[in-house]
C-alpha cells in the first residue's frame, strides 16, 4: 500500500510500463483557489483507475485537464510517453480520450439519435446519414441492454435512460480512453450490472477507464488501481488487492464515520404530512404509484427506498403538486391541498427537493446568493420592489444554517462543487421556514461527507419539529436517520421497518438481492 507526497517522481509509480495517459504535477488555480496543487496520477492500460474524494477535492478539474475541458496552470500531460498539450474536448476526442460528465450535457429537445452523434455527424453523399446514425444508436442501445428508441426526445426520458444516452454517446467514439465521472448516480441496480459488464468488455479491448463514483462499495467491485485526492493533493494510491471501503473513507475525510443516527431526545408532533389512497399515473400507462397510504409525523425522519421505478419520485412529485394524482386524498396538517399551486404549498409549509438539481432545483445563470433566496422572493419584494437588505440576511442565514462553503454570494452557481450545490438547494427551501421537506435522492452525486452534512441538516430541522422525507436508492443511508423506513415496490409499500431494519431485510422487500 502507497501513500504518496503530492510532489512524488513518476518514478516512484508502481506499474509505469503500463501507463498509457499521465498526469504530472498538475496544478490549477482559479483566481486565489488552488483547485489542484501539483498532483501526478497515471491511468494504466486496459484497468480501471478509480479516483476517489469528497465534493471539492479537484476529481472533476483534474478530469477536465485530462479531457480537455480545461488546461492546467502549470504541470504537464503525458499521452504514450510523450508530452500532450489539449486545447479543448475535440483535441481530446482526436487524441481518444472522452468524457462522461457528472451533470448531463444532453439537448434535451433533440432526439437521443441527434444527441449520440451531435457535432460529429454521419456524412452520406447527399448529406446526413440519419439511417446509420439510427442504426449505430440502435446497436448501443442493444449492448447497454436498454430498450430506447433512437427518435424519442431526450426530454421523454427519465433522468436514467438520459444518463445512458450520455454514456451511450462516449462509446460510439471508440475512445482508447473513457472518463466516466459518476456514471451511475441515476442507474438502477440493474443498468449498473449491465454498465460494469460493459467496463469490462472495454477493457478486454485494451481501453483505459478512469472512474469517478461516490458509490464506494460499488465502485470496489470493478477497480483496478484506487487513487485518493484530499483538498487537491493525491493522498493515497493502492492497487485492488490492498484497499478496502475503510481504506478509502480514512483516507478521504481522515477519519472513518458513519451517516448519522435517528434523533432523539424530543417528543414527536401529530400528522404533518398524510397520502390516504393516493394514485399516480405512469408515464407510459398504468399507475406509477398505486393506493399509497403514509403517515408522517412533526419531528419524524421517514426514508422511502425502492429500486429504480419503483415509484419513489412519482410519489414525492405529486405531492410536492408536480405531477397529479388519480385519486386519493393528500393532507398538510389535516388540511386538504389538492387545489393548491406547487407556490401555494410552498407558502403552506410543503417543499420538495427534487432529484434532478442542474435541471429542476437551480438557476445556471444566477449567482449562489439569488438561487438561495429564489424560492423565498416573496418575502422581501413590494411591487416592483425589492428589499435588498432583507434578502441579504436570508442568504447570509442559509450560507450558515447548511454550510456552504462559496466564495460568497455573489459567486456563480457553477463554481460549487456538487455536495454544495446541493446544499444550495436544500437551503433554498429550508430559508422558506417549511414545516415537511420532501426530498428526492438527496445525496446524488454527492461525496460521503457532503452526505453526512445534509443528513445533520436533516435532523436538526427533525428536533425542531419537522417532518422529513427523503428517498434514496442506496440501502446504507436507509440505516443511518431515519425513524421508519418505507419500502417501495412497482408503485406500492411491500414493507415498512423501525429499528428491526436491516439491509437484507429492506433489499429482499423491494425484489433486490444483496451481493457481497
Amino acid at each position: 500500500m502507497t501513500t504518496p507526497r503530492h510532489d512524488e517522481t513518476p518514478s516512484a509509480r508502481p506499474d509505469a510500463s503500463e501507463v498509457v495517459l499521465a498526469a504530472r504535477n498538475v496544478a490549477k488555480n482559479f483566481g486565489a483557489v488552488r483547485a489542484l496543487k501539483g498532483v501526478n496520477f497515471d491511468v494504466h492500460r486496459g484497468q480501471v483507475t478509480t479516483l476517489f474524494g469528497e465534493n471539492g477535492a479537484g476529481k472533476s478539474t483534474l478530469m477536465k485537464i485530462l479531457s480537455g475541458v480545461q488546461r492546467p496552470s502549470s504541470g504537464e500531460l503525458i499521452l504514450d510517453g510523450r508530452p500532450l498539450e489539449l486545447s479543448s474536448t475535440v483535441d481530446a476526442q482526436r487524441n481518444g480520450i472522452s468524457i462522461i460528465h457528472q451533470e448531463l450535457s444532453l439537448a434535451p429537445n433533440m432526439n437521443v439519435r441527434d444527441n449520440i452523434f451531435l457535432g460529429r455527424e454521419i456524412m452520406g453523399k447527399s448529406g446526413v446519414d440519419y439511417a446509420e446514425e439510427e442504426r449505430q444508436t440502435r446497436a448501443l442501445m442493444r449492448e447497454l441492454e436498454e430498450d430506447i428508441d433512437p427518435l424519442t426526445p431526450v426530454e421523454d426520458l427519465r433522468l436514467g435512460q438520459q444518463q445512458i444516452v450520455e454514456i451511450a454517446r462516449a462509446l460510439s467514439v471508440n475512445s482508447r480512453i473513457l472518463i466516466m465521472d459518476e456514471p451511475t448516480s441515476a442507474l438502477s441496480a440493474s443498468e449498473v450490472e449491465v454498465l460494469f459488464k460493459v467496463i469490462r468488455d472495454l477493457k478486454a479491448r485494451g481501453v483505459s477507464i478512469v472512474y469517478i463514483s461516490h458509490h464506494l462499495e460499488e465502485a470496489l467491485t470493478i477497480t483496478d488501481h484506487a487513487v485518493v485526492l484530499r483538498d487537491g493533493v493525491m493522498t493515497a494510491y493502492a492497487p485492488r488487492a490492498e484497499i478496502d471501503l475503510e481504506w478509502i473513507v480514512r483516507n478521504m475525510v481522515g477519519e472513518n464515520f458513519d451517516l448519522g443516527q435517528p434523533p432523539t431526545g424530543y417528543a414527536m408532533g401529530t400528522p404533518a404530512l398524510e397520502l390516504r389512497g393516493v394514485s399516480v399515473p405512469g408515464a407510459a400507462g398504468g399507475m406509477a404509484v398505486n393506493r399509497i397510504d403514509l403517515s408522517v409525523k412533526a419531528g419524524e425522519i421517514v426514508c422511502i427506498y425502492g429500486l429504480m421505478g419503483a415509484g419513489r419520485t412519482e410519489l414525492m412529485e405529486c405531492a410536492a403538486g408536480r405531477l397529479p394524482r388519480a385519486e386519493g386524498q393528500i393532507l398538510l396538517h389535516g388540511r386538504d391541498i389538492d387545489e393548491l399551486s406547487i407556490a401555494q404549498r410552498i407558502a403552506a409549509g410543503l417543499v420538495l427537493v427534487p432529484e434532478d438539481r442542474q435541471r429542476d432545483g437551480l438557476v445556471q445563470t444566477m449567482t449562489v446568493g439569488r438561487n438561495l433566496s429564489l424560492a423565498s422572493i416573496g418575502n422581501f419584494t413590494r411591487g416592483l420592489f425589492t428589499r435588498s437588505a432583507d434578502e441579504r440576511a436570508i442568504i447570509d442565514r442559509a450560507i450558515r444554517e447548511v454550510t456552504v462553503k462559496t466564495d460568497g454570494p455573489d459567486a456563480p452557481i457553477g463554481s460549487l462543487s456538487g455536495g454544495n450545490q446541493q446544499k444550495v438547494v436544500i437551503g433554498k427551501m429550508i430559508a422558506t421556514k417549511p414545516s415537511v421537506m420532501l426530498l428526492d435522492e438527496p445525496s446524488r452525486g454527492i461525496d460521503i461527507g457532503a452526505k453526512a452534512e445534509v443528513f445533520r441538516i436533516l435532523s436538526d430541522h427533525a428536533r425542531a419539529g419537522m417532518a422529513v422525507v427523503y428517498t434514496t436508492s442506496e440501502v446504507g443511508e436507509c440505516l443511518s436517520i431515519a425513524h421508519r423506513v418505507i419500502v417501495m415496490r412497482r408503485g406500492r409499500i411491500s414493507a415498512e421497518f423501525t429499528a428491526d431494519a436491516t439491509k437484507e431485510a429492506i433489499m429482499a422487500a423491494s425484489g433486490e438481492s444483496l451481493v457481497a
